[in-house]
């Protein structure tokens, strides 16, 4: 079983020539001996009990290559938990912080913060479930789903410049329907993440561990496994809906998709 098996990624593949040469250089030598999604998931696990590490270190990365051409997605994991952190804090009231995350831990990560010139992480995670927002970056045709030595895998991957495209339609749709407000402001943050990477990108949603939770809340219900996962289309469907006005066609799409994945998120808590 994966280390963090309730873990999804929504991942950017830059070229591999927009990278500076030192990192070039380092990722030339590595390329025939990758790092694998286990090793990435310890060592964020890992990283999460100790503060003696360096954001700076090039701690590995994902390798894609497509028609002759190489991508990477740095793991930049010590970066993503301290951001994880950061957010965690800023969520609970300042009465009782202390008592979740020690101040001298607290501390530590806002100066590392603020020491960091660039904070930006090119893979997001999700656990227990996957934000609708990211599903809306993808077209069905686009997925790539199956059984390896892992389990059951759920892989979606498109161009950054289709990615673009998709979010600023469902930004409008979301706006026009709902004004500005959490939803609206989350996906307009998407997209302003989506724009800080090269234009020749690829952007990758990976179900991770979730795949098989998903498949076997899905036969559990009667439905043929992950074969019967229809996130991309119901999401698709209901932007449609809220573009054309069709505020019940919009309806449909996204209670199709809340209900398949509030089972899975309830396996959280499950005994």
């Amino acid at each position: 079983m994966r280390p963090t098996p309730y873990v999804a990624s929504l991942r950017i593949y830059e070229p591999f020539e927009s990278f500076n040469p030192m990192d070039q250089n380092l990722w030339s030598t590595e390329f025939s001996n990758l790092l694998t999604i286990f090793e990435e998931q310890n060592e964020s696990l890992r990283r999460t009990i100790t503060l003696n590490y360096s954001y700076s270190k090039i701690d590995g990365f994902h390798f894609l290559e497509i028609d002759n051409k190489k991508y990477v997605s740095p793991w930049s994991t010590a970066i993503r938990n301290y951001n994880a952190f950061d957010d965690f804090s800023n969520l609970l009231p300042t009465s009782i912080v202390n008592y979740f995350i020690p101040k001298v831990v607290n501390d530590s990560i806002k100066n590392t913060l603020q020491s960091i010139e660039d904070k930006v992480s090119h893979i997001l995670s999700s656990t227990w479930s996957i934000p609708p927002r990211w599903f809306a970056l993808f077209s069905p045709e686009e997925r790539i789903r199956g059984v390896d030595n892992n389990g059951h895998f759920s892989i979606l991957r498109t161009s950054i410049s289709n990615a673009k495209g998709r979010c600023t339609f469902t930004h409008q749709a979301v706006k026009a329907a709902f004004g500005e407000g959490m939803v609206e402001g989350e996906i307009a943050e998407l997209l302003a993440w989506l724009e800080i990477f090269d234009r020749k990108s690829i952007v990758e949603l990976d179900y991770g561990g979730l795949a098989t939770f998903l498949h076997n809340s899905l036969l559990s219900n009667g439905e043929s496994g992950l074969e019967a996962d229809s996130s991309v289309e119901d999401v698709n469907s209901s932007i449609a809906g809220l573009a054309s006005g069709d505020g019940a066609l919009a309806g449909k799409g996204y209670e199709r998709l809340v209900t398949r994945w509030r089972r899975v998120a309830a396996l959280e808590s499950a005994s």
